[in-house]
């Protein structure tokens, strides 16, 4: 309830100041690029959550900007220079949606793709099998003779139906253990994170801490909010209790770095691979002078260290993948490491 009361919440807050960002520009501002410019450069000043770790100084890059911009530009050289602006964050909830084109963090992108640890292929061909099964949103098949569940969790945005779930566990009575498999996940819904620990040894304990942006100064926030895990029953014969390994890497972002904060909360969870590429706070939308939208991060999480892994997510366990033994064996040797801590465990 906790956790469902303090979402509503936010939601109606960042819907206010999306409708208070229309109101504004309709009413007052010039839609000239100079306008244009100095208006977003400042509604990330006194908006923005996220300076503290970003390591950007923003008064510098609008020194270094605002000289590029004038009144006679076209709006394609205005939408560079905008964009340039907005990417100096490093931030994939960050975008400016222009007439012809959406702005983007590309070096953000760019590691998505270029340090990413996992091979699909490899994993369907070698270690699911073609036939595997499918639980709403998850796939998976057992491994070392379904002593150890895989599971291959691609976006967040895929179901978790609890019942499906349920089924999952039930089909491997002998497992030792879980691999959760999420590298790769782009985020979705966080909804399907407390699916998920409805099935794990949840009892209410905390997963993190979340604040929203309360004022113009870059430290304005609002009172620390906790996020709740679900509480089961400890009767519940469902409740996976043996050891859990998260397989993340650099494509993770939003949910999936979430989620991997939120194992912090449970004895039976690690993480494996590599650092995650964070996206932890929320988003909302605002409206520019000359009509173009923008999408800025609002609020800033807290993992239960306390630490603020906005940049990404560290594993528990780092390891990455070996690219050679994919090429020449076809073997993931994440997936195997994984394997084989979770069958020592149980010896």
């Amino acid at each position: 309830m906790k956790k469902t009361l303090f979402a509503f919440l936010l939601c109606g807050m960042l819907l206010s100041l999306t409708s208070c960002e229309k109101a504004l520009m309709a009413d007052d501002i010039a839609p000239t690029p100079t306008n244009t410019f100095g208006y977003l450069w400042k509604k990330f000043d006194q908006q923005y959550a996220m300076f503290d770790v970003k390591g950007v100084d923003w008064n510098a890059m609008y020194d270094s900007l605002y000289p590029l911009v004038s009144d006679t530009m076209d709006a394609d050289s205005l939408f560079s220079v905008c964009a340039t602006l907005l990417n100096s964050l490093r931030d994939g909830h960050v975008n400016l949606y222009g007439s012809y084109d959406i702005s983007r963090s590309d070096s953000l992108y760019y590691d998505f793709y270029t340090e990413s640890d996992i091979d699909a292929n490899t994993v369907v061909l070698n270690y699911m099998g073609i036939n595997y099964h499918i639980a709403g949103g998850l796939a998976h098949s057992g491994l070392c003779g379904d002593s150890v569940i895989y599971i291959r969790y691609s976006s967040f945005s895929n179901a978790i139906g609890l019942g499906q779930f349920r089924h999952l566990l039930r089909s491997y009575p002998n497992a030792q253990g879980m691999i959760f498999d999420i590298r790769g996940n782009g985020g979705g819904t966080i909804e399907n994170i407390y699916r998920f620990f409805s099935l794990m040894p949840s009892h209410g304990q905390p997963l993190f801490y979340s604040q929203i942006k309360s004022g113009p100064g870059h430290d304005d926030f609002a009172p620390l909010q906790t996020t709740y895990a679900p509480t089961v029953p400890a009767d519940d014969k469902d409740i996976f209790t043996k050891p859990v390994l998260v397989l993340i890497d650099r494509g993770c972002f939003s949910a999936a770095s979430a989620f991997a904060i939120c194992t912090q909360a449970y004895d039976n969870m690690l993480l494996m691979g590599d650092t995650t590429s964070g996206g932890l706070g929320l988003p909302s939308m605002g409206v520019l002078p000359n009509g173009w939208r923008y999408r800025i991060t609002v609020t800033r999480t807290f993992a239960l260290d306390g630490r603020n892994y906005e940049n990404g997510v560290p594993p528990d366990i780092p390891l990455r993948l070996d690219w050679q033994q994919v090429r020449l064996h076809g073997r993931d040797n994440i997936i195997d490491s994984a394997c084989s801590i979770i069958l020592n465990q149980s010896h």
